[in-house]
């Protein structure tokens, strides 16, 4: 038998139970496996990481990231689509921002998950 399974087979109703009343409806978790495809990108997630320093426009990310202009607005949509990034226009420039404090939150905790030992 592998080390990662049970040497026995024994079901635990209660821990089973408690398990299943906690998972939201399967919508809900479509919703959230998509939301986690949008991170399954290195390129979405240097823009999300550029954009935790603060605001700033289309020209300013492709710059930071060395990414043509067609390449970076293009995954801006991808984000925008997402609800994770947020957009504001100033005169001609558009600006581009994390939609809310819980993509903050998402990024800089996953950020520590992976550094820590």
């Amino acid at each position: 038998m592998p080390d990662d399974a049970c040497d026995v087979e024994e079901c635990h109703r209660d821990r089973i139970e408690k398990a299943r009343d906690g998972l939201p409806e399967p919508g809900t978790i479509e919703d959230l496996a998509s939301f986690f495809k949008v991170f399954a990108d290195s390129t979405r997630v240097r823009i999300l990481l550029a954009l935790d320093s603060g605001e700033l426009c289309v020209c300013d990310i492709s710059q930071t990231l060395g990414m043509s202009m067609s390449a970076t607005s293009h995954q801006l949509r991808v984000l925008k689509d997402a609800h994770l990034v947020s957009s504001r226009r100033e005169g001609k420039v558009v600006y581009y921002s994390l939609c809310d404090d819980h993509v903050r939150i998402v990024l800089e905790t996953a950020l520590e998950h992976i550094k820590h030992d």
